[in-house]
């Protein structure tokens, strides 16, 4: 053991998942960060403890970079001390808050401030924060920038709420060439506002109608458009939950232009299908929809090979009212932060994926996009001990009332899922065990210059 120096911790089991593969392994911890990564029966040296999980899975704690905590302002929707409580249930470590919901909307470095003051208290894991690009603040992006947040936020089609309106493709050209200038991350809400209002707007209970409200061609178009705008200014953006699999091809060719995009898709587009939502069932509404099976295949098929980049919540909560049974009025937003890695990964194993395929959407690609990778997304000598426990071959029953966000709505209640979280770790701390949970410890974090 000399060679790996002092040892406070260390974690074994017969399956650790490392960028090398899964294996038998020790890993030792000090300080809050990795140390080594040894063999499975390596010497526990004086001092040190052993948490040994058996035949459990050891992998990196989940990196979830698109979350709505709402934090001040719309806290009866979410907080931060609910919404890290339910990620660190689901074995997500890190996340990233979105800068709209919340009163003030992230869109100024002062604005920021006051969003920070509110989660220090609060955070179960470890926060930090997109800003936001809205038509009238592109002299407050590099600010915003300089203070840490980790890109910005656009809609190209209303958001939903009055304070964080939507850019066209004037303001989106502007916003961009200011981000590229100091080569940021602008990622958007991509669905053309002209092919939302061509389409038919009918309201009321049928899934089928609000469906057919929010076509796939809105969603390609608004692709296609940040694709020319991306390629023509050298800017780096990133495709917000893509449900659309008609948009595929075209970002598969910008890719391979050499254009600077990524993409996610969510895990209510991967597990979840038009065809079993039912009326009025408006927990199952987002924005873009829930969509057919056939599309969910070909979803799954860009994200084995490459195209879909990583997998996030896009957590978006709201009061339990706020959910009425008329899909044209009813809040758009899946709750997912708990029930995320065991959702995708009882999906994933079905179609032949294995658990390091998960980790590497949901925690190693994740932490890159955000720049995190020499932190966090990885069982690696130097990062963070960020770890999540999990029983993938246990399965448990969704009841709403088991879950730790503020609003107990949930799309996936009754719903059987495999994969049990058995605990999660944050620099070495054991944070959540069997659904008990110690003091918050997680820190704020800032966009590495």
């Amino acid at each position: 053991m000399s060679d790996v120096g002092w040892v406070e911790l260390m974690l074994r089991s017969t399956r650790v998942i490392t960028p090398e593969g899964t294996r038998a392994a020790t890993v030792a911890v000090a300080a809050g960060r990795i140390t080594a990564v040894l063999a499975y029966d390596a010497e526990v040296p004086p001092g040190a403890r052993l948490e040994d999980f058996g035949g459990d899975v050891l992998l990196p704690g989940l990196v979830d970079t698109h979350v709505h905590v709402n934090d001040p302002g719309r806290t009866e929707w979410e907080g931060f001390w609910t919404a890290t409580r339910a990620a660190a249930a689901g074995g997500i470590t890190t996340l990233v808050d979105m800068p709209l919901n919340s009163l003030p909307p992230t869109t100024t470095a002062d604005h920021l401030r006051t969003k920070q003051d509110v989660a220090r208290s609060k955070a179960h894991i470890d926060v930090g924060f997109w800003g936001g690009a809205l038509p009238d603040n592109v002299k407050h992006l590099r600010p915003l920038h300089d203070a840490g947040v980790f890109g910005f936020k656009a809609f190209l089609s209303p958001s939903g709420v009055d304070e964080f309106p939507e850019l066209d493709q004037e303001q989106l050209a502007r916003s961009l060439a200011e981000i590229a200038a100091f080569d940021g991350l602008l990622i958007v809400h991509a669905e053309d506002p002209h092919h939302l209002a061509a389409a038919p707007q009918k309201g009321g209970r049928k899934y089928a109608d609000f469906l057919a409200s929010r076509p796939r061609d809105a969603e390609d178009t608004a692709i296609g458009n940040l694709i020319a705008q991306a390629e023509r200014l050298h800017a780096r953006v990133h495709v917000l939950h893509l449900s659309s699999s008609d948009a595929l091809p075209l970002i598969a060719d910008a890719k391979r232009a050499g254009v600077r995009i990524t993409v996610e898709t969510c895990p209510h587009y991967l597990t979840l299908t038009a065809e079993e939502v039912p009326d009025g069932a408006s927990e199952f509404k987002c924005c873009p929809p829930i969509r057919e099976a056939a599309n969910q295949d070909l979803l799954w098929q860009a994200l084995a090979d490459g195209t879909i980049d990583c997998v996030v919540t896009d957590h978006s909560p709201s009061t339990a009212d706020l959910k009425t049974d008329d899909f044209a009025t009813a809040w758009g937003g899946i709750s997912g932060l708990q029930l995320s890695l065991s959702a995708v990964w009882t999906e994933a194993r079905k179609r032949g994926h294995s658990l390091e395929d998960v980790v590497r959407w949901m925690s190693t690609r994740t932490a890159r996009l955000v720049g995190l990778d020499s932190r966090k997304g990885a069982i690696a000598v130097g990062l963070d001990a960020d770890f999540a426990v999990l029983a993938p071959d246990e399965t448990f029953t969704v009841d709403p009332a088991a879950l730790q966000h503020r609003n107990r709505v949930t799309a996936y209640a009754g719903r059987t899922l495999s994969g049990v979280v058995k605990s999660t770790w944050l620099r070495g701390e054991r944070i959540v065990a069997d659904g008990e949970f110690g003091a918050p410890r997680g820190e704020l974090l800032t966009r590495t210059p």
